[in-house]
């Protein structure tokens, strides 16, 4: 879809006449909201679940287990219904930000439609060769198939780098020049790789590997739990467990990155992150709380704890809500306690690799390959259980930081969301209809992917029909 088409303009000459509604704006914010929570978690099953797929089908090459290489069969299946519906909820998105945020892209589509393209592109390529990959599978070498399959990850991986840039200039906006409603000068290289791309898209694609991964592993978790403990579905929880447990400590330094940069360019976000309403040194890092008046009350405060966090050192100075007026602050309390939570899942997801790590230590120290089969093996089970929505409540919690923690602008600085928004009537209509359709997109991927699971699964390649008789997640 063209981002500069006459129609956004248009739309936004009659922004500018007609202010929107209060409740235009909810139902347009509940209906972007909603549609993007959705969105995004089959999103990082795009970008993640190729990548453990590779690495299944690998190890299933080169160590001769024919569980591995099953496995990855399963998942490839399960990845091309995946992509299918994120093709659907994906194109919902691009209609809605032409027809909910007319203001936005009818301003502003000049300078952000770059990535937007590049991601078009990318798709495409995923598309083509998830298409050879799924395909080829018993008609090319297995070799050959394998690195068929390379093309997938990187366009993925590709597409969340260009989206994310997009919603990163949002965030830190660059690469024009705004004389009143005018734009002029547009870079489009320089707004898409603007100053916040770099921290914003490591942060994420990170996260996308996180959820396709833990997600994963907590589905073989729960069939571990139920007795079945066959080669299968221990590789079923352990190769997508290690990478999840790999990536996690990365994603911790990419998080402490992300927010020193907010700290350093949006301060008003940091401070209803951590609840900070008043500029000064010796500031308390607070977990929980509810904000209040003057501040958070209820919370557990760490004496210049977020100084410390900061800038090293207990003298830090941190700029509190104290420095905009009230109707520029974000919503405190909501954007505050999706921080802690984010947080505080990314630490559990940090303690259950740990655990995986020392497993593996114990198991190799006493000759033995299989980290499942030491005592605790049941608790760390029904742990890593835990560890896909653990991993969904981050990832959904950081998005809720990131785009509540920039309100009320939709631009930093520049645009709000109210002078973005679409003012006329029937937006309550389209929040209802979206609601229709994703419960009925949920209900079918749901429907497929339990049959792909309960039925026979692939059509196994000869030398493969021993293991045939697998039991399915």
């Amino acid at each position: 879809m063209p981002l500069t088409c006459g129609s956004f303009r248009v739309a936004d000459a009659v922004c500018a006449a007609l202010p929107a509604t209060p409740g235009d704006l909810s139902a347009a914010r509940a209906q972007m909201g909603f549609s993007l929570a959705w969105h995004i978690v089959v999103a990082c099953l795009g970008v993640g679940l190729p990548l453990l797929t590779l690495i299944t089908e690998w190890r299933g090459l080169r160590t001769g287990d024919r569980a591995c290489r099953l496995l990855a069969r399963r998942w490839a299946r399960a990845m091309g219904v995946l992509f299918a519906v994120g093709a659907v909820s994906g194109t919902i998105l691009s209609f809605e930000l032409g027809l909910l945020w007319p203001g936005l892209m009818g301003r502003y589509g000049q300078v952000i439609g770059l990535p937007f393209a590049l991601e078009g592109i990318a798709f495409f390529i995923e598309a083509i060769f998830l298409g050879i990959y799924l395909y080829a599978w018993d008609r090319l070498p297995p070799r050959i198939h394998l690195w068929t399959g390379v093309p997938v990850v990187v366009a993925g991986v590709a597409s969340a780098f260009f989206v994310v840039c997009a919603n990163a200039w949002m965030n830190q906006p660059s690469g024009f020049t705004q004389r009143g409603d005018r734009i002029t000068g547009v870079d489009p290289w320089a707004a898409m790789l603007n100053p916040a791309s770099w921290p914003q898209t490591v942060h994420m694609i990170f996260a996308a590997l996180m959820v396709a991964s833990f997600l994963t592993a907590s589905v073989y978790a729960v069939a571990l739990l139920r007795g079945r403990r066959d080669p299968y579905h221990r590789a079923g929880f352990l190769i997508p467990c290690a990478l999840g447990a790999a990536v996690t400590p990365l994603q911790i330094a990419a998080g402490d990155w992300a927010a020193r940069f907010v700290a350093a360019n949006q301060p008003v976000k940091l401070a209803a992150m951590e609840g900070v309403y008043r500029t000064g040194s010796h500031v308390p890092l607070t977990l929980g709380g509810v904000a209040g008046d003057d501040g958070l009350r209820y919370g557990i405060e760490i004496p210049s704890g977020l100084s410390l966090l900061i800038g090293d050192s207990p003298g830090t100075v941190v700029e509190g809500l104290d420095r905009v007026p009230r109707a520029r602050w974000p919503a405190v309390t909501g954007v505050h306690w999706a921080f802690d939570l984010m947080v505080g899942a990314g630490f559990f997801l940090l303690l259950m690799a740990a655990w995986l790590l020392l497993a593996w230590w114990r198991s190799r120290r006493a000759g033995d390959r299989d980290p499942l089969a030491r005592r605790g093996t049941r608790a760390f089970l029904a742990l890593g259980a835990l560890t896909g929505p653990a991993a969904v409540v981050a990832l959904e919690c950081g998005w809720c930081v990131t785009e509540l923690g920039r309100q009320p602008w939709v631009v930093q600085g520049l645009m709000t969301v109210h002078e973005a928004v679409n003012p006329a009537p029937g937006v309550m209509a389209g929040l209802w209809l979206v609601l229709i359709v994703y419960t009925a997109m949920t209900a079918a991927t749901v429907y497929v992917l339990r049959r792909m699971v309960t039925e026979r699964p692939v059509p196994v390649a000869p030398q493969e029909r021993d293991i045939e008789d697998y039991p399915v997640v």
